[in-house]
């Protein structure tokens, strides 16, 4: 996406200044880097040639984790054609419109981006249908969240370094990764709860403060995410032909782009779709930016803890944008994701997975020898998320070579 500059409102006294011009960086106040960090679990000497967050940043990109996205279904498991978003894809795209918003927030562009790279790491096999199935075979042990399971992978399971386990990321990198979709201890939804029941244990070493909301750099990647779900997820089911740009007239807010669009005088669908894309991500940038700022101007933030000690989030659409996505998410559900050909694909995929964790809960020798290992030391709950965890960071791919493996009826997963 192009850098997208936005006129500055009259009515935010704040010092934004004109919209910064590309390669431009200022930070506010209010930007969690204003401030020194609040260190690492494990102490650490500081780099020379990089910030904390340009520190955890790196860390995220050379884990086995973020390699496995490549391999990982956003809509599509990954062999169903080479141009439709994988979870790397759709991951990369977040971290670069968190990065463009936060700039224009005067925001620490760093970690915003941690944030975005970190935010689907502990996505399993097949999105979506496959974290419904973890989330049901691991309700004895407190079920599965994809959220939760990003936050275990930086803070335990990925065995890289010598002196600890995880990636050792600071506070304000794992703070921001647990408050994805706000302040978990203050919210009714009950997979919050298991949010905060999950972190018990490493509340006591390192206090989250999971009753505030989280850095204005965590808003932005939570808003930038959102923002390429349904953009990109829009672009794949066009080019996959589950539905036509016809559909989306009745989309208030894709209307008048389709209306721009069919006043040309030679039209190319697949250009048309580009430009539908395009045109929709730059708007709701610029609804972010600007409804941000007026949010910024209302508070009058001086220091991080004013954005997270805020009675609201302080990044977010304006109310007009945010009920026009609420509508563009129902067209999205209805006509896309419970689409027959969609739905099929995922009802096979929950049969892969679900059968894979039932072996291997029972024979957690046919598992790789170092999570086979693993199994026979410890009690049964134990053992499941052992295996939750195993089948949980495989990619599409593994997981259809492993079932393969075991069973003579793998579906074909198209």
């Amino acid at each position: 996406m192009s850098q997208v500059l936005l006129p500055e409102p009259e009515a935010i006294a704040l010092d934004f200044g004109a919209s910064l011009r590309p390669g431009e960086r200022r930070l506010a106040g209010y930007a969690a880097s204003a401030v020194p960090s609040r260190g690492r679990l494990s102490e650490e000497p500081a780099c020379p040639t990089r910030s904390p967050w340009q520190r955890d940043r790196d860390r995220v990109l050379h884990s086995a984790a973020f390699r496995r996205l490549m391999y990982k279904t956003q809509m599509f498991v990954f062999h169903e054609g080479d141009h439709y978003r994988t979870r790397m894809t759709h991951t990369l795209e977040v971290a670069q419109i968190a990065r463009t918003v936060a700039r224009q927030l005067q925001l620490d562009e760093d970690l915003a981006e941690v944030l975005a790279l970190a935010h689907d790491l502990g996505h399993p096999p097949f999105g979506h249908a496959g974290e419904r199935v973890l989330d049901e075979v691991l309700e004895p042990i407190g079920g599965f969240d994809h959220n939760v399971q990003s936050f275990r992978i930086v803070t335990q399971l990925e065995a890289r370094y010598a002196g600890f386990d995880g990636l050792n990321l600071t506070w304000e990198s794992l703070e921001g990764l647990i408050k994805h979709n706000g302040p978990p201890a203050l919210s009714s939804d009950p997979r919050d709860a298991r949010v905060v029941a999950a972190l018990a244990g490493f509340q006591v070493k390192m206090d989250l403060e999971l009753e505030q909301h989280g850095s204005a750099e965590a808003q932005v990647a939570a808003l930038a995410d959102d923002i390429a779900w349904h953009t990109h997820d829009i672009d794949d089911g066009l080019r996959a032909g589950l539905i036509e740009l016809s559909d989306l007239r009745d989309v208030r807010l894709l209307r008048d782009v389709l209306g721009d669009l069919e006043k040309r005088p030679t039209r190319d669908r697949s250009r048309d779709i580009y430009e539908l894309v395009r045109v929709l991500i730059t708007r709701l940038v610029s609804d972010v930016v600007t409804e941000s700022r007026t949010r910024l101007h209302q508070l009058q933030p001086s220091t991080p803890d004013d954005i997270r000690q805020a009675q609201r989030s302080i990044v977010g659409f304006s109310h007009n944008m945010f009920t026009q996505l609420k509508e563009l998410r129902t067209f999205l559900f209805a006509r896309l994701y419970h689409h027959r050909r969609v739905l099929d694909v995922m009802d096979k995929a929950q049969t892969v997975v679900r059968q894979l964790v039932d072996v291997y809960a029972t024979e957690g020798a046919e598992m790789s020898d170092d999570w086979a290992n693993s199994t026979e030391v410890i009690g049964t709950p134990q053992r499941l998320r052992v295996v939750g965890d195993f089948v949980a960071g495989m990619t599409d791919r593994y997981a259809i070579e492993q079932h393969s493996r075991l069973f003579d009826d793998t579906p074909e997963l198209r």
